[in-house]
């Protein structure tokens, strides 16, 4: 049995995409028999669930590793000494065969270059990839350091794990990285609940506005600012009678997200959630139309998979090369040519004013839902696992057998 620890920021209950991700990559491991314990920052205590084994180390307040974690550039550091002093400690009492960690800020890079640790990172997005442009000498700073760290941890790894082709390629571009380390492109699965609960949602009618979805954060990369432009757009359209009414449910955006200069008849039709429970973002899929999701870059995309496994109709940009293969490729939903307010819009409109359209895209996006199961993702998951230990661990050559001497022959 394989013994495996996990590095995560956040775990389930935890609402967030790379807490949605920890928890398929954990429970698939264990549920293909791996030994698997979850360190994580969210918490304290130890706990079990779904067969893999949660323990909790948050930085206690006031303490030492918490008052670093408030200081530019150098506070990145705080949570990989946690994260090490934890998993080390589990270590040197039972020893793990592999640990695995995000690239995102870096939090096993003190973990990187071990031989009796090899370290494989499975990359999401790059922290550069989400900041805003730094404004001050102090952020350029802090920036650079989590840029430094997450390239510190890659090229420290024993094995590499990408979501999709494009994405590793982009990763290996990011960091520098030489391809020297085993490398495995590897699909997300998603959590049965949520499979579960799609295939029991049926299609809303169509009586009331349309109801759209967003699902993210305030961001640039999720094309936030374009998704606002084609809302005020529309917003005007459906004032002239030129679309159907609708609204739109932002899940993971906060109302102070909104800027203040949001046009009022916008305003008016957006609901902004903020962070929610499981439960009620199954029933936001349930309830929307179609799915909003015009990101510039995306590592993965696992609102694309969740709209998909809903049957919903997924408005993306082009820009995005997992919204290209996910969304496009499956005409699972039209993709607007750039993240753009004008150019959402384009691509919106025609499912506002089309009930017919809405679900013939349905139908494409049933069809294109499932590609990715805990099976696949646990086989080749632990396929790079056993590599990336190889790799570091190299079996030693064995001697030819030394024979007696005997007579030479002159």
């Amino acid at each position: 049995m394989m013994r495996i620890a996990y590095l995560a920021w956040d775990y389930p209950p935890a609402p967030s995409g790379l807490s949605t991700a920890a928890r398929e990559i954990a429970e698939s491991l264990a549920g293909a028999g791996a030994d698997v314990t979850v360190f994580t920052l969210d918490r304290a205590g130890r706990d079990s669930n779904g067969g893999v084994t949660v323990a909790g180390f948050a930085l206690r307040p006031g303490g030492g590793l918490a008052r670093l974690r408030r200081w530019g550039a150098a506070g990145h550091l705080a949570a990989p000494l946690a994260f090490r002093r934890a998993v080390l400690a589990a270590h040197a009492r039972r020893p793990f065969d592999v640990a695995e960690a995000t690239n995102w800020y870096a939090p096993a890079v003190l973990l990187a270059g071990r031989r009796d640790l090899p370290l494989v990172t499975r990359s999401s997005t790059p922290a550069i990839f989400t900041r805003d442009a730094p404004d001050t000498l102090r952020d350029r700073l802090d920036g650079g350091a989590a840029d430094a760290l997450e390239r510190a941890q890659a090229r420290g790894s024993a094995g590499l794990i990408a979501n999709t082709a494009e994405h590793g390629a982009v990763i290996a571009r990011t960091y520098g990285l030489s391809g020297r380390q085993p490398e495995a492109v590897i699909g997300l699965s998603l959590p049965p609940e949520i499979m579960a609960a799609a295939r029991g949602a049926p299609y809303p009618d169509e009586a009331g506005p349309v109801r759209l979805l967003f699902v993210g954060r305030a961001e640039a990369r999720k094309g936030f600012d374009a998704l606002l432009g084609a809302v005020a757009i529309l917003a005007d359209d459906a004032e002239r009678g030129a679309v159907r009414p609708f609204r739109l449910d932002l899940i993971g955006v906060p109302p102070a997200d909104l800027p203040a200069g949001l046009p009022e008849a916008a305003r008016a039709r957006i609901h902004a959630l903020g962070r929610v429970p499981a439960d009620a973002l199954a029933q936001a899929y349930a309830n929307a139309h179609a799915v909003l999701a015009p990101s510039r870059y995306e590592s993965f995309g696992l609102v694309y998979q969740e709209a998909l496994a809903y049957g919903r109709p997924v408005v993306a940009c082009a820009q995005d090369a997992s919204a290209r293969a996910f969304v496009g490729a499956p005409g699972a939903g039209p993709l607007a040519r750039e993240a753009t307010g004008p150019a959402l819009a384009d691509a919106l409109r025609p499912l506002l004013v089309d009930p017919a359209l809405r679900r013939a895209y349905r139908i494409r996006a049933l069809a294109a839902s499932g590609r990715f199961t805990r099976a696949a993702l646990a086989g080749e998951t632990l396929d790079l696992y056993a590599r990336a230990i190889a790799a570091v661990r190299p079996r030693p050559k064995s001697r030819a057998p030394t024979r007696s001497p005997g007579p030479q022959s002159r």
